[in-house]
C-alpha cells in the first residue's frame, strides 16, 4: 500500500529545485562519462560543460526499412485528438475545418456519352463540437481516395462524404470539387473549332441532416453597352463622325441547387442555357470573317449588367431540374476603371445580407 503524506504531494519551491539542481552538478563534476551517460537524457543536460548540441544525441541517417509497427504507432502523440483542455481561444463550435485544394484525376461522363479523365482540386470540411480539439484532416483525404477511381456522380460523393462524416464523428459536412471542363465549339462564320474551357465547381453540402446539391458555372461573355452602342449611332447619323460603342469581358458565375427528381442536369446543359440567354461567348478560334461576325452579334445582343443578371435568371426559372439559384455578374468595363456587378438570387440556399468583399474580384477570367 502506498502512502502519499501532504509534504510528499506538495510541488517543490523554487529554492529547494535550485538546491537540488547544485547536488546534481557536484555529483557530475565527479562522477565517470559512463555515470553520466547512464542518467536521463533531461537529467544529464543539467550537468556541468555538457554541449548544447549533444542533447539530444540524435541519428543524421534515414533509416528507409524502420518498421512503423502497430505497437510503434501507438505511442505517437496526436495533439489533434487531445482533450477539450488543449482547446485554445474560444470553446466554440466551428462550423467548416478540413482541407482545400488537394488534387486528383476523376473520370466524368459527358452528355454524348463519352468519358474525360479532368484534374479536380478538393475541398472537404466537416463541423467540429465545441469540446473537441481538432479532427485528423488525412482522414478527408483517405476516405475521398477510397472513390477516386470511380466514375463521377454525386451518389460517389456522398459516399465519401458518408464515410468521412461517421470516422470524424461529426454533424455536417461539405464536400467541394472544382474542374476546368472542356468543350469544343465552332467559330461563327470561318468553320474552325476549339476547345472552350469552363471552370465548373460540384458541391454536396450537408447540414442538420439536409443534403444539398449544388452546381457553380462561370460563363465568360461580350457585353456590349446598349447606352453607348446609342450614342455611337447618334454620333454617326447626325454628324458623320465615326464611333464605336465600348464592350467588354464579362464573367457571369451561375450557381444552381439540383433538385431531387433524379434527372441529369449534365454540365454541357447548364452551358447551353448560358449560351441561349447571352449567346455573345468569347470565341476560341477567329478569322477576320468570325470577327466581324461577333461584331455584328454584339450589336444585335446590347446588354446592361442588370440585362445579364434577368436573362440568365429566365433560362434557369422553368427548368425542372433547378431549385434555387442565383447569377453573380461582372461586366469589366471598358469605359471606366470599375467594373458593373449584378447579383440576382432565387430560394434561400444562396440568399446573403453579406457578400465575401472580395467575391467580385473572383469573376477576373484570363485567357
Amino acid at each position: 500500500m502506498n502512502m502519499h503524506t501532504p509534504e510528499m504531494d506538495r510541488k517543490p519551491s523554487r529554492e529547494e529545485a535550485a538546491a537540488a539542481l547544485a547536488v546534481l552538478r557536484k555529483w557530475a563534476g565527479k562522477a565517470h562519462d559512463s555515470e553520466i551517460e547512464s542518467l536521463d537524457p533531461v537529467l544529464a543536460r543539467l550537468a556541468p560543460d555538457a554541449p548544447v548540441d549533444a542533447y539530444p544525441l540524435l541519428s543524421r541517417a534515414y533509416e528507409a526499412d524502420f518498421d512503423a509497427s502497430p505497437a510503434y504507432k501507438d505511442t505517437l502523440p496526436d495533439l489533434q485528438n487531445g482533450p477539450s483542455a488543449l482547446i485554445k481561444g474560444a470553446n466554440r463550435a466551428i462550423q467548416h475545418v478540413g482541407i482545400s485544394n488537394f488534387r486528383l484525376p476523376i473520370q466524368y461522363h459527358t452528355r454524348d456519352k463519352g468519358d474525360l479523365s479532368l484534374e479536380t482540386s478538393v475541398t472537404g470540411t466537416v463541423s467540429l463540437e465545441a469540446d473537441k480539439k481538432g479532427i485528423n484532416m488525412s482522414r478527408i483525404m483517405r476516405s475521398f481516395y477510397e472513390y477516386a477511381e470511380e466514375t463521377f456522380s454525386f451518389g460517389v460523393i456522398e459516399a465519401a462524404l458518408d464515410d468521412y462524416k461517421t470516422d470524424l464523428e461529426s454533424f455536417d459536412a461539405r464536400i467541394n470539387m472544382r474542374l476546368k471542363f472542356p468543350v469544343k465549339v465552332q467559330s461563327l462564320r470561318s468553320g474552325l473549332s476549339g476547345y472552350q474551357y469552363y471552370d465548373i465547381a460540384l458541391e454536396l453540402i450537408e447540414i442538420d441532416g439536409v443534403r444539398r446539391k449544388i452546381m457553380h458555372l462561370d460563363y465568360v461573355y461580350s457585353s456590349t453597352c446598349p447606352c453607348s452602342l446609342e450614342l455611337s449611332e447618334h454620333a454617326r447619323r447626325t454628324r458623320g463622325q465615326l464611333a464605336t460603342p465600348h464592350s467588354q469581358r464579362s464573367v457571369a458565375r451561375i450557381s444552381v441547387e439540383l433538385t431531387a427528381d433524379g434527372k441529369c442536369l449534365w454540365f454541357e446543359d447548364l452551358i447551353d442555357m448560358c449560351r441561349r440567354a447571352v449567346p455573345t461567348e468569347t470565341q476560341v478560334m477567329v478569322k477576320r470573317e468570325d470577327e466581324q461576325a461577333f461584331a455584328e452579334l454584339n450589336a444585335a445582343n446590347p446588354i446592361f449588367v442588370e440585362d445579364a443578371a434577368r436573362l440568365f435568371a429566365e433560362a434557369l426559372q422553368n427548368d425542372p431540374r433547378i431549385g434555387d439559384y442565383r447569377v453573380l455578374a461582372s461586366h469589366q468595363e471598358s469605359l471606366h476603371s470599375h467594373d458593373a456587378v449584378s447579383v440576382l438570387t432565387e430560394g434561400t440556399t444562396f440568399a446573403s445580407d453579406s457578400l465575401d468583399p472580395k467575391l467580385f474580384s473572383t469573376l477576373f477570367h484570363v485567357g
